[in-house]
């Protein structure tokens, strides 16, 4: 639930800081008061894309930051813990927005990518108004919907899976039908490709051994010389310091009945003795292994310029070498066995072509039930706003060739008078019919897992009367289940907010800026009575305006 947002220099807001409680929430005011800013404030928070014009005059960045509540959002804990992020028992959206075009995003204090935003704050919240009427206007989105409200989420994934794998090897079979000249040709390039790897004899890590290898060559000498001159330093030569260490800890020994500290550093110089007598064995048996070889040298070099030649032509590592020559070897297999191959691949296809018409029919079934179902409850809600004529239907229409998304494309039907047959949505709803229908939608398809509050622009834009009323109430029976966010200019939707809050622009010297106040009993009434009467608030319309929240108190429930 969205608790918190803080707004600073966004548009005409210089700086907001407002709360929001639970059920339903409305937002009033003024034409060009700012009402939509706020929308467009939690749109930045969602992850829209951040625009420089979004800046107030002046100000070098803007910033939009909200605290959610995310404690039973345990879908949401787990993105943010699976991407490093402290999850607590709310979530800090922090969005910034610079005129230099470095933006940046933190979520609960972290820097996170805008990918990241997206998908943790989708699970959360999300924004009906105009853009989502364009949407429910385009047939692609109508099987989405249809899909979530069937809950087809397994049988879709079963068929994408084996709609991707149909497609892999009707691809395979289809690269061994090439025109024989054109497998001729390719065969000899694999056949020179798979020799030339084969014959290199590669191992894995080689690469690294050889250079290795090359540097004790190189300076060999130089080693050797280190390693003499080390051994006598420390244990062969006259002045040997292993001699003078072990004369120190006998002297300091010989007094350490008389000064007990000799006894401690006398151990401690035994110790330093033993640990370079250590050091020069391992030196002087080092030594003895190192051979300095022109020949080998020599072969060490043009072995690592033939596998830098290799890595240049065919793969950047050793290993990937080593896999590309398999998988070319698997490739000249099968071209220089074509009719073996196709053979194979040709049951592989029908296979692959059974098993996915089994998933599309198992698909196509479970939509065609939650179709039948999605019309009776669309239909229901429909009734409840107004629209008691309406007629709902939602039509599959086969495809003959599979598709990524299934056998069968999705349109929205709509009639809204008796006598006429549904046609496709999108060519004969009215802008206020789309709001209604969209809310219809809102109230019967399940919201995501983590959703905890909707955000509606002006969802009852072209309408009236007893169809406000009737979405007033469905807001509020919407926010039983969730937080609502609801910007709107009808008092009859108005009155059935838990929360009221009027936008209100104002004028200071040559600055305007944009201010949002939550509304006391009084205060609403006043707010209720300017939308009923305009400019003109009278007695009659503050009375009218007392009798409209009285009468939707308890409606709805």
């Amino acid at each position: 639930m969205l608790t918190e947002i803080h707004i600073k220099n966004f548009a005409i807001v210089e700086e907001l800081h407002l709360s929001f409680g639970d059920g339903f929430n409305v937002l009033t005011g003024e034409t060009g008061a700012g009402k939509s800013i706020i929308v467009d404030a939690v749109g930045l928070l969602l992850g829209d894309r951040a625009r420089p014009e979004l800046i107030r005059s002046g100000a070098e960045e803007a910033t939009v930051e909200a605290m959610i509540a995310i404690a039973g959002c345990d879908v949401v804990r787990q993105q943010l813990d699976a991407a490093g992020f402290e999850p607590g028992d709310e979530l800090l959206i922090r969005r910034v927005i610079s005129r230099s075009g470095k933006n940046r995003v933190y979520l609960n204090g972290s820097m996170a990518t805008l990918t990241q935003l997206q998908g943790i704050a989708s699970e959360l919240m999300v924004i009906y108004g105009q853009h989502e009427q364009q949407q429910l206007q385009k047939t692609a989105a109508h099987l989405a919907l249809l899909d979530r409200f069937a809950e087809v989420e397994d049988e879709w994934l079963a068929y994408r899976q084996a709609y991707d794998h149909s497609k892999s090897v009707q691809e395979r079979l289809a690269a061994l039908e090439l025109a024989d000249r054109d497998r001729a040709q390719r065969i000899d390039l694999l056949t020179f490709q798979v020799r030339e790897l084969k014959e290199a004899d590669l191992e894995v890590g080689e690469d690294e051994n050889l250079e290795a290898e090359r540097k004790r060559l190189k300076y060999a000498e130089k080693l050797a010389g280190t390693c003499s001159q080390s051994v006598t330093d420390i244990y062969e030569g006259d002045a040997a310091i292993c001699d003078r260490l072990a004369t120190l800890a006998a002297d300091q020994e010989a007094l350490q009945e008389v000064e007990p500290l000799f006894a401690e550093t006398a151990e401690s110089v035994r110790q330093a003795q033993y640990l370079l007598e250590d050091a020069a064995t391992r030196l002087r048996d080092y030594s003895g292994q190192l051979v300095f070889d022109q020949q080998r040298q020599e072969e060490v070099e043009a072995r690592l310029a033939h596998l830098t030649s290799l890595k240049r032509k065919y793969a950047p590592t050793v290993e990937e070498l080593i896999q590309y020559r398999d998988r070319v070897e698997k490739e000249l297999d099968e071209l220089a066995n074509v009719e073996a191959s196709r053979e194979a691949l040709s049951a592989k296809v029908a296979e692959a072509v059974a098993q996915l018409s089994e998933n599309a029919t198992q698909l196509s079934q479970k939509r065609e039930q939650g179709a039948a179902r999605m019309e009776k409850a669309v239909a229901a809600e429909l009734q409840d706003l107004a629209l008691e004529k309406a007629r709902f239907r939602v039509s599959l229409e086969p495809v003959e060739v599979p598709e990524h998304n299934g056998m069968e494309r999705c349109t929205f039907l709509f009639s809204a008078n008796p006598g006429e047959e549904p046609k496709p949505l999108n060519r004969i709803a009215s802008g206020g019919e789309l709001s209604r229908i969209m809310l219809a939608i809102r109230r019967v398809v399940p919201a995501g897992i983590a959703m905890t509050t909707a955000i509606f622009d002006e969802v009852d834009a072209g309408i009236g009367g007893v169809a406000a009323t009737k979405v007033g109430e469905k807001l509020r029976k919407v926010a039983q289940g969730l937080q609502v966010l609801c910007v709107t200019h009808l008092p009859q939707v108005a009155a059935y907010a838990d929360c009221h809050y009027r936008v209100e622009k104002a004028v200071a010297g040559e600055r305007t800026r944009t201010d949002l106040v939550r509304l006391d009993e009084e205060a609403r009434v006043q707010e209720m009575a300017r939308m009923l009467g305009g400019a003109q608030v009278t007695d009659r319309t503050l009375e009218h305006a007392r009798e409209l929240i009285g009468r939707s108190t308890g409606r709805g429930e």
